[in-house]
């Protein structure tokens, strides 16, 4: 039995953040009904990467939704309102991440829904608060790593603003998301009352960069130092800390003892012997190190480096990774099936709980495709 089996959750939300955090719930078995309008459902089944789509959804909305069930509901029409707070009555936990002042109009705030059901915990998701002049401005991935400074992180100093390849805030949120709805599932059960959980995309991509925040408001408002050489891979760590190229292939360097390190490779590296210089002078030392590991090729330097206990690996692209034993061996992938009998193959739930893996086999549900067992069960 999974820990959260017997809860249920309406999940109000759309695209990444909030339905992140439904799927983190349902895959540790919590019951995760989509409260979606009709025939269009949720605006995230339109929103494609690469242009994949699978049952008329996009393989996006795919890989955020499994495990679910869909409501098909119309939150403006009279008739499905009733409905949808019968399920409230019933319902665990709700989640919604529609602009401030939407469910004022619909009459399903926190305060509304808690005459409905008084031990319902009510989580929202907001761009950057409900209230003050940035309450209205749209809470967008992208826009999120803009403005919080994460942009000037990655990449090399003359590449200026980068953006990370991945939705980073909203990852972070759902995450942050799911930590506030556990804690409040304790609240709950100490007090008998409900609870509001609120997290923001804006406070949580901050929380993603704590120690370089931490590090700007102590060291005199310095901004991050970002290398310029290939393979500059973190703004406040000294070299060797980096990506490198060999002769066929990348290696990684994580910290470790310069000296010592040059020492193993064959450099004579005595000119930085003062660790100050490790981090000042880190686009010089980098470059010493790439020019002797492009002499010989991925295997030999990693043999060599990690009989002494160097931290250091393959850098891997997916293809590579797929081949990889770990990956058959710690299950990292599963087969979901959606009720037409497609299949598709995608990640699993990282969780272990007394050593059992999280697994579920069930694809996201086409748009109301479980009101009628719904009705039944509920209504």
């Amino acid at each position: 039995m999974k820990p959260l089996e017997g809860l249920v959750v309406l999940e109000f939300c759309q695209f990444l953040a909030g339905p992140s955090a439904g799927l983190k719930l349902a895959d540790l078995g919590a019951r995760v009904i989509k409260i979606e309008r009709p025939i269009k459902g949720e605006a995230c089944r339109q929103l494609s990467i690469k242009d994949l789509f699978v049952d008329d959804s996009s393989l996006l909305f795919h890989t955020i939704n499994r495990n679910k069930e869909s409501f098909a509901a119309d939150l403006k029409n009279p008739d499905d309102l009733v409905l949808v707070k019968k399920l409230i009555e019933k319902a665990d936990i709700m989640t919604h991440n529609f602009r401030p002042g939407v469910m004022d109009k619909i009459g399903l705030t926190y305060e509304d829904t808690l005459k409905i059901n008084p031990k319902i915990i009510y989580g929202t998701i907001t761009g950057y608060g409900d209230k003050g002049p940035w309450a209205n401005k749209p809470g967008q991935d992208l826009l999120l790593q803009s403005l919080s400074g994460l942009s000037w992180l990655s990449g090399r100093k003359s590449q200026e603003p980068v953006p990370f390849g991945l939705a980073v805030a909203d990852l972070m949120c759902g995450n942050h998301f799911v930590q506030g709805i556990l804690t409040a599932l304790l609240k709950r059960a100490k007090t008998g009352k409900g609870v509001l959980v609120e997290v923001t995309l804006l406070e949580s991509v901050l929380d993603v960069q704590f120690e370089a925040v931490t590090s700007f408001l102590n060291d005199g408002g310095q901004l991050p130092q970002r290398g310029d050489t290939k393979g500059s891979a973190h703004a406040f760590l000294s070299a060797p800390y980096g990506v490198y190229p060999t002769q066929n292939g990348y290696i990684s360097l994580a910290m470790g003892d310069l000296l010592f390190i040059g020492t193993i490779l064959g450099i004579d590296l005595k000119n930085y012997a003062d660790k100050h210089l490790w981090f000042s002078q880190r686009d010089e030392i980098r470059a010493i190190l790439a020019e002797k590991l492009l002499t010989q090729t991925a295997d030999y330097w990693l043999d060599l480096l990690q009989k002494e206990g160097i931290w250091c690996g393959k850098v891997l692209n997916y293809a590579e990774l797929d081949h990889q034993p770990f990956v058959e061996e710690l299950q990292l992938k599963q087969t979901v099936k959606n009720s037409a009998g497609e299949t598709l193959v995608t990640t699993r739930s990282p969780i272990q709980l007394d050593g059992e893996i999280l697994t579920s086999t069930k694809a996201a549900p086409k748009v109301g495709e479980d009101n009628l067992k719904i009705h039944e069960q509920f209504l």
